[in-house]
């Protein structure tokens, strides 16, 4: 936080945790820190490590619903309920003065709330955000990536959806224990709501998250199936593992690991794509990835167009050999 956005009061919305927050929501809250005084407004129960890592994120107060868990609901009531909470955060000078931002994540879920509350807070709304500025001009992507632009809303209130793996400077947290502020839920916001009735785990992997991963290494049709190579880089690298739509369709991976405009965003600081062609649907889903390194038998390949560096080989022949040499360096 700087001189400039010494006055600004952010919000960011998370979801409510398990037992502790995720590495992207922790992100979140370090964006908040970076444009101004953050407090957190979290759908549901907050667990003593969880309010620890408030606290260790810089925020003074955390929102949390009373006469229901909105993490059973759709989004419909977490915006009506978001909106109380800018109003009982405006009046409650200790938490920082009037909210200027909302910050929340770039996640189908974080977009519609988003939407909803725009239009209960009459505030401007930016999506697919890839950095911020001090005065919380937001860099945004568009064009299926293909191109990124500066915005700025000029509401009161703006509200922001951030993707992961922002780079911020931002000034280390004071500490020191999170006060929880009860705000109710908007009475008859329940009343038509969908409910989520049931929810599967999904089973664990044992690498990141691919949305949150900060390295991925993507493989496609130039795998012909045979995924082993792509893993093994990926684990070589603490990284995740992603795939073209010609792989998921295949049967070759689960269509989670998916990457494009059809499958999942993702903003790494490092993308390594193996064998995948490069087409504009797969660009869609990582050109904003800050280095990115192709590797493809075809010198043709579209992918090379937006490489930063480029390797025209056999991946069965470049990964393992870049695999033994991280190993190696790291031994």
């Amino acid at each position: 936080m700087t001189a400039e956005n010494a006055s600004a009061h952010v919000l960011v919305v998370l979801d409510a945790p398990a037992d502790a927050f995720r590495k992207a929501q922790l992100e979140l809250l370090d964006a908040g820190r970076f444009l101004g005084t953050v407090s957190a407004a979290v759908a549901g129960p907050v667990p003593d490590a969880a309010r620890a890592q408030l606290a260790e994120h810089g925020v003074a107060t955390v929102y949390t619903p009373s006469g229901a868990d909105l993490s059973d609901y759709l989004v419909g009531p977490t915006a009506a309920w978001l909106a109380d909470v800018v109003a009982a955060s405006d009046a409650d000078a200790s938490a920082g003065g009037r909210v200027t931002t909302v910050l929340l994540e770039n996640s189908p879920s974080g977009k519609e709330t988003a939407a909803r509350l725009s239009v209960r807070l009459d505030a401007g709304v930016v999506t697919d955000v890839v950095a911020l500025e001090a005065d919380g001009t937001a860099h945004k992507s568009v064009l299926a990536g293909s191109y990124e632009v500066r915005a700025r809303a000029t509401t009161p209130v703006a509200v922001l959806t951030v993707k992961p793996n922002l780079d911020l400077s931002a000034a280390p947290a004071a500490g020191g224990a999170a006060a929880v502020v009860t705000v109710p839920v908007p009475e008859g916001s329940l009343a038509t709501a969908a409910r989520v009735t049931g929810r599967t785990q999904k089973p664990r992997s044992g690498r990141p998250d691919l949305s949150e991963a900060r390295v991925v290494v993507a493989g496609g049709r130039g795998t012909d199936g045979d995924f082993g190579p792509i893993e093994e880089l990926a684990d070589a690298l603490g990284g995740a593992v992603g795939a073209s739509r010609a792989a998921a369709d295949a049967g070759w991976v689960s269509h989670d690991l998916q990457v494009g405009q059809t499958g999942k965003t993702v903003s790494p600081q490092l993308y390594i794509s193996a064998g995948i062609s490069g087409a504009i649907q797969q660009k869609a889903g990582m050109q904003t990835s800050k280095v990115i390194v192709a590797v493809n038998a075809d010198p043709e390949s579209p992918v090379f167009e937006i490489a930063d560096f480029g390797i025209v080989g056999d991946l069965f022949d470049v990964l393992p050999q870049a695999t033994a040499e991280i190993k190696r360096r790291r031994a």
